[in-house]
């Protein structure tokens, strides 16, 4: 075969080429998605024009003129929709952070508590993960929610479990920080996440150079006191602690959690932990038997050989699925619009009423639990690659 027929042959469409009729009908499939995509999009815009109804996002730049009863970010009737924008997604980046992480932490609890050898253990375990995981999570919001209005005292007759704790119908009252000296802590924090980071990457291939393991828990944890402290006291501790006080009909001063807060934290956490209870039961019974007789040859205790040879390996199992249930926690916490508590989508919601820009609505919440659902992938991904087994 000359080198010039090799070449007309390998440029060559004909369709009973295997590889050119894969192209051909890609590029069919393509051009229907393009086709209707723009049908739908120009369909629409058409539409649209006919009832003189405005599109864009100019809109954002408009006051927003309503009340959001809970912000981490500056709020106030004079600001612009985007500013209450902001405000929807730092409260349900809080709901999914926070949430995802006490889940996570109730959940492996009761899986490792759902293979337990005491019988009583095992039974209560079983039975909290049936009875969360098949009632329906707007109920599980409902009853939190009607239990911390209803059954609460009012604020004058609060309960005081703890000095400066006020439990009431009108939410959670704890004691603030207050000062120049909390950003610096915030920063404290921050350095402290970065040196733990670092820290365990270099125990690691301390372990993979020498064999001697590093206790990374406990030095990470004392990062994460001595870093703020530190921070503290080089802006020189300008720190008070502000209990909240009873003044007329509520509490003023403190940090404040509303019942709607409480209500959708506790739904979402005990019903998504059922879930990630299972993750963890399978994770642990797909590691083999003989991983624990081996811990138990070296002496070690049921639980040391658990932490150390057990959950390692069974991590690798659980993480495809830890994956998927915290997209879900994420995705769920927009049920929070049912108990009135102000995430992205009660306050696109309240957007929408007062624009009627529904098109543009629609796509700010599907962008905003887009971003975070693909960050929360991203991560797992990168996790899971770096859990990885590598062969050699």
């Amino acid at each position: 075969m000359t080198p010039r027929y090799y070449i007309m042959k390998k440029i060559s469409f004909s369709l009973n080429d295997a590889n050119t009729r894969a192209w051909v009908y890609q590029a069919l499939i393509l051009a229907v998605v393009v086709y209707f995509v723009w049908y739908l999009v120009d369909n629409t815009l058409h539409n649209l024009a006919a009832r003189n109804i405005q599109t864009g996002f100019a809109f954002l730049d408009k006051e927003a003129g309503f009340a959001i009863g809970e912000s981490l970010i500056d709020y106030n009737l004079t600001d612009t929709y985007w500013q209450a924008i902001k405000v929807g997604i730092f409260n349900t980046l809080l709901v999914s952070f926070v949430g995802i992480v006490l889940a996570t932490l109730l959940g492996t609890v009761i899986g490792v508590a759902r293979l337990s050898a005491n019988w009583l253990v095992n039974k209560l375990a079983a039975i909290y993960v049936e009875v969360m995981r098949n009632i329906p999570l707007l109920i599980h919001l409902f009853f939190w929610y009607s239990l911390l209005t209803e059954n609460l005292p009012n604020p004058r007759q609060a309960l005081n479990p703890i000095d400066g704790v006020f439990l009431s119908n009108r939410g959670i009252k704890i004691p603030a920080l207050i000062g120049d000296s909390v950003s610096w802590m915030l920063v404290g924090l921050l350095f402290a996440l970065i040196a733990s980071v670092i820290f365990s990457f270099w125990a690691k291939h301390k372990q993979n150079k020498t064999g001697k393991t590093t206790a990374v828990f406990s030095i990470s944890l004392a990062f994460f006191v001595i870093f703020p402290v530190l921070a503290a006291l080089l802006s020189g501790w300008q720190l008070d602690v502000v209990k909240p006080e009873l003044k007329g009909f509520n509490f003023v001063n403190g940090w404040h959690f509303s019942p709607e807060l409480a209500a959708l934290l506790l739904g979402l956490v005990l019903y998504t932990a059922a879930f990630i209870a299972e993750i963890v039961r399978s994770g642990i019974q797909s590691v083999n038997k003989g991983q624990w007789e081996a811990g138990e040859s070296l002496g070690l205790s049921r639980l040391k050989t658990l932490r150390l040879i057990i959950m390692p390996q069974a991590v690798r199992v659980m993480i495809p699925a830890m994956s998927n249930t915290f997209m879900n926690f994420t995705k769920n916490s927009s049920l929070a619009v049912a108990i009135g508590y102000p995430d992205i989508v009660s306050i696109v919601n309240t957007m929408l009423t007062q624009t009627g820009q529904a098109i543009e609505a629609v796509m700010i919440i599907m962008l905003a639990y887009f971003t975070i659902s693909i960050s929360i992938a991203v991560f797992m991904a990168w996790y899971n690659k770096r859990m990885a087994l590598v062969e050699r």
